[in-house]
């Protein structure tokens, strides 16, 4: 095995995106994906049943299609990795069956690995300034909303706080419904809030008063703010009044990408990081990257966010992981790992 370069192949099936990448050491060669998103339109959200059976069908092609675009063969991989968790159960089993399969049948290592703390890998691919630690990291999806002190990729990293009840992007999708806008719900608010005034409605910021901060300093909540942009507009239509989706829109945008920014930036401050990194779906909100480069750039704070493409769930970043497991010496996982949906991030490699 190369390890000062190794050629990994990463499977990540987490959720309704079939991903595979195939790295050298930190140099991107393939980052292909499959998506089912379009079949869980239909229902308003993903339905872990649906994203199952779509990555089984997707999963023999687009490792056929990462291959191909890597130009590589299967005989010169090294390693292969797998998101072990966390995520939907059955969609991570399918994952997992075939990267067991795979590294049996060619004879290689297998390291399953931390979905969450594979997003953090995706910066060390292709960059011209490599990832410092310690650093902080914001990770914001459909399903986490997380913040880590990660000392080391591969080692050392906690648990800084999370959401208590609706993940970022889940409530995208819940106040998306709401205005009667299509799933996913993070896009269409982005589009609908364009020309709206963020500041028209004061919807409030979740855990963020000082009987909350004693407790929850670092975690989130977003259920009371989606509670609360359901009774305005409610109270709008019973009194027969036209709702101004922009600017609802806008404010409800502007109440979540307010509080993860701050708490994020409060972190880095309290905790002396003088680094924040962004990841995960959610991370293509351009308010949400323009407020956190905003205060990041106020208190001295270098902003890192990976290219979006490798900011959502994918396999590239999961295979970025594992090669750095190899680089640093780590041993392979052992065959009997299974699928854990509530993986700790504290557990990088089962």
């Amino acid at each position: 095995m190369n390890r000062s370069a190794p050629l990994v192949l990463g499977i990540e099936t987490s959720c309704d995106e079939t991903g595979v990448g195939i790295v050298r050491g930190t140099e991107l060669l393939a980052n292909t994906i499959a998506s089912s998103m379009d079949e869980h339109a239909r229902y308003g959200g993903v339905v872990p049943e649906v994203a199952a059976r779509a990555h089984l069908e997707a999963l023999e092609p687009t490792i056929r299609q990462a291959l191909a675009e890597a130009s590589v063969s299967l005989d010169e991989l090294d390693a292969v990795a797998v998101t072990s968790g966390p995520g939907l159960a059955g969609a991570l089993m399918v994952g997992v069956g075939a990267a067991k399969a795979l590294a049996v049948s060619l004879g290689v290592p297998i390291y399953a690995v931390n979905h969450l703390v594979g997003h953090v890998g995706a910066d060390l691919l292709d960059t011209a300034a490599p990832l410092e630690t310690p650093t902080i990291a914001l990770l914001v999806s459909g399903g986490h909303t997380s913040l880590l002190l990660v000392r080391d990729l591969v080692s050392d990293v906690e648990l800084l706080g999370e959401t208590i009840d609706d993940a970022a992007g889940e409530a995208f999708d819940k106040v998306a419904r709401l205005l009667g806008l299509p799933y996913p719900g993070g896009p269409e608010i982005d589009r609908a809030a364009v020309g709206g005034d963020p500041a028209a409605i004061r919807f409030p910021r979740g855990l963020t008063k000082p009987k909350d901060l004693e407790r929850h300093r670092y975690d989130f909540s977003f259920s009371g703010l989606k509670t609360a942009v359901a009774r305005w507009v409610e109270q709008r239509e019973a009194a027969g009044e036209p709702v101004p989706v922009a600017d609802v829109a806008a404010s409800f945008r502007e109440a979540v990408v307010d509080v993860l920014t701050a708490k994020a930036v409060d972190a880095c401050r309290e905790l002396g990081v003088p680094r924040l990194l962004l990841g995960g779906g959610v991370i293509a909100n351009a308010r949400l990257r323009e407020l956190a480069a905003e205060r990041a750039a106020a208190a001295g704070i270098e902003l890192r966010i990976p290219p979006l493409s490798l900011c959502t769930d994918n396999g590239a970043m999961i295979a970025a992981l594992g090669a750095q497991l190899i680089m640093g010496g780590h041993e392979p996982s052992t065959l009997g790992f299974g699928a854990d949906s509530t993986l700790p991030v504290t557990e990088i490699q089962a």
